[in-house]
């Protein structure tokens, strides 16, 4: 266990450095909340971000790389569980250390101080932040150490990566312009350094219990997630440091010289990795192979133990960003941005605000789709061309609706929105599915036959599972997408999407699977457990555009403003008023949108054609081979009753 003991001291030694040098623990001038305060929380959040690590990322390696059943499997649940026990007690400790430093308080066993931390904890977003990311890591600590199936252990791998969502809402990202976007990038950033170097700690713990050929194996795929990672963590990190840092000048403060310590630590990491995926991993059945990358693995684990330092230590560094105290404007206070100018023709190729999530979520689609392709291509298959440029430009679409001018208007502009909306449920759905990716995904990736899981067999389990049979069903399918805009428009779901950025990721999340699910039920080749008829989807299909259209024009219908205090109070005075546009949004979708509907019917229509014909040619070419025995029986069995019939009329 050298190798965890590694990790921890030089993280220790970097925060400690950190901390001292960019003044992170300095005492106040005013309020100071003592040492125990100032050290200590920086230190118990390291500890939250190294058992963060070590929970994740022992639960993705062991669902892509170990056997369940197997002992190795057992000890990296045993290893998430334990992990999970010290992220629980350290996210305590931080909530507690958190309302010390904040509120100064004294410190006593009686109820008044209990009455505090009580308020602290539920009526304060920190507070509450880390109350629920402590109860999220004690229920965890429980399912690791009960669960041992492949089912339950992704479920519980789900919750472990959405516990560390709350953390990412953390730090300074919330102080600054561009909240909404640090928040993003630091929440991908936990979450990509957390499977990075949690897998790393898992390979160490089972070494011992692995033979040398299996552990090739568990090290060739776990290299294939750390790149993913690695790509995820330094994108992610260099949209924070942009955001932190504001210009090239502030690299000389002290908040500046940390970044850079963490940014040589990863450069330096991501060079190791590269070196030994390409030189070490194919040639780990060697004896000095294996030895020279053990080694690297140690050298490894001490740099992450830096970045994780130098990481916890910039989360208590105040960036060297220049915070102008100033009145907000109305929409700075509602968005934290400031209002964007007049929407003008220009600005729908040039108004840009990317969303990292679905950047990352789109780069990764387009890469691992144009991998497939070529590994088919390779091999001598074919695949349509037709299917990789829908693709591609579904994913493209989505990256412009997420990140181009809808994104800069959705939230001043109830018709942006709503354009938005009608892009993410019907357009880009729409291109996705005749990429057919799940078809591809079990062509392309190879099958596994040791006992483990990789993508194609997920995909796979994910396709055929029960979730999957009744999210398939025509009928739930067509419920959803329709009954999703009512839900969501005459509900607090929506407020919810306006004010919460999580909540708007939520949002688009939602109406891009549910518009994909109807889709796929309609004009889909991946396989699905049941579809209707072809006149049976034309119905269905006929009967949601009319669904769709009556709620453009209950929108359209609407005498008062839909969620006031927001599209109201924007203090926009170019364009249109915000009436006025919530009416022209109803349009957008009662017209715009049902443009996608009619292509839907057309292609179903075109795929019942092509199938008749199919039936035909099959039919034509079974008479060929049969010469028309068929047809012959058939005639000699009407001859057959002509001749009773005639008899009978004799008699």
């Amino acid at each position: 266990m050298a190798g965890p003991a590694i990790l921890l001291v030089s993280a220790v030694v970097v925060l400690v450095w950190a901390l001292a040098f960019g003044g992170g623990a300095a005492p106040l001038a005013i309020g100071d909340p003592g040492p125990l305060a100032r050290w200590g929380l920086p230190t118990v959040k390291l500890l939250v971000n190294l058992s963060a690590a070590g929970m994740v990322g022992s639960l993705v390696l062991a669902l892509f790389a170990l056997r369940a059943g197997e002992r190795e499997f057992d000890i990296a649940l045993d290893a998430a569980s334990i992990s999970a026990a010290v992220f629980t007690l350290s996210a305590a400790a931080t909530g507690f250390l958190t309302f010390i430093d904040a509120f100064n308080p004294a410190i006593s066993a009686g109820p008044e101080f209990g009455a505090q931390l009580g308020r602290f904890l539920v009526e304060t977003e920190v507070g509450r932040t880390w109350l629920i990311t402590t109860v999220a890591g004690a229920a965890l600590t429980v399912l690791t150490f009960a669960v041992r199936s492949w089912t339950a252990t992704l479920f519980v791998a789900v919750l472990a990566v959405a516990s560390l969502v709350p953390m990412g809402t953390q730090g300074h990202s919330g102080e600054e312009a561009n909240h909404h976007e640090a928040m993003t990038a630091l929440i991908l950033h936990i979450i990509g350094a957390a499977v990075w170097l949690g897998g790393l700690i898992l390979l160490v713990v089972v070494r011992p219990v692995l033979e040398r050929d299996r552990m090739a194996s568990a090290v060739a795929r776990y290299s294939s997630i750390a790149l993913a990672a690695f790509v995820v963590v330094a994108l992610s990190g260099t949209v924070r440091a942009v955001i932190g840092l504001g210009d090239w000048a502030a690299l000389v403060s002290p908040y500046g010289v940390i970044l850079i310590v963490k940014v040589i630590a990863l450069v330096l990491l991501g060079t190791l990795g590269a070196w030994y995926r390409l030189r070490l991993i194919g040639r780990l059945r060697d004896t000095g192979a294996a030895r020279t990358f053990w080694t690297l693995i140690v050298f490894e684990l001490a740099l992450m133990g830096a970045a994780s330092g130098a990481a916890a230590a910039l989360a208590r560094t105040p960036p060297p960003v220049d915070q102008v105290i100033q009145t907000p404007t109305p929409a700075e206070v509602l968005t934290g941005a400031p209002l964007p100018p007049e929407l003008t023709a220009g600005r729908w190729l040039t108004a840009w605000n990317i969303d990292l999530i679905w950047a990352v979520v789109a780069g990764f689609a387009v890469f691992f789709y144009v991998a497939g392709v070529w590994r088919l291509r390779r091999r001598g298959d074919v695949w349509p061309v037709y299917r990789t440029v829908m693709w591609i430009a579904g994913m493209a679409l989505l990256v412009w609706v997420t990140g181009g001018v809808i994104n800069v208007y959705q939230d001043y502009l109830f018709s942006m929105h709503m354009a938005g909306h009608m892009l993410l449920t019907m357009a880009i759905p729409l291109l996705l599915v005749a990429g057919a990716p799940v078809t591809l995904a079990a062509r392309a990736i190879v099958k596994r036959e040791d006992g483990t899981r990789g993508g194609r067999e997920w995909i796979l389990w994910a396709v055929h599972s029960p979730v999957a049979r009744v999210l398939t069903n025509p009928f739930v399918a067509a419920g959803l997408f329709i009954g999703s805009l009512w839900v969501f428009y005459y509900t607090d779901l929506f407020r919810w999407s306006l004010y919460d950025h999580l909540g708007h990721e939520w949002m688009v999340a939602h109406f891009l699977i549910t518009g994909y699910l109807f889709a796929l039920t309609l004009i889909g080749i991946d396989p699905v457990p049941w579809r209707l008829p072809y006149a049976g989807r034309l119905v269905l299909l006929i009967g949601v555009m009319a669904m769709h259209a009556f709620f453009g024009i209950a929108i359209m219908m609407q005498t008062g403003l839909m969620i006031a205090e927001w599209f109201g109070s924007m203090g926009r005075v170019w364009g249109m008023t915000p009436l006025e546009d919530q009416y022209f949004g109803g349009g957008i979708a009662w017209s715009i949108g049902e443009i996608p509907t009619l292509i839907v019917a057309i292609i179903v229509a075109v795929q019942w054609s092509r199938s008749d014909a199919r039936d035909q040619k099959r039919r034509d070419r079974h008479a060929d081979r049969t010469g028309d025995a068929e047809l012959e029986a058939y005639n000699a069995h009407l001859a057959e009753l002509a001749d009773r019939d005639a008899r009978a009329a004799r008699r």
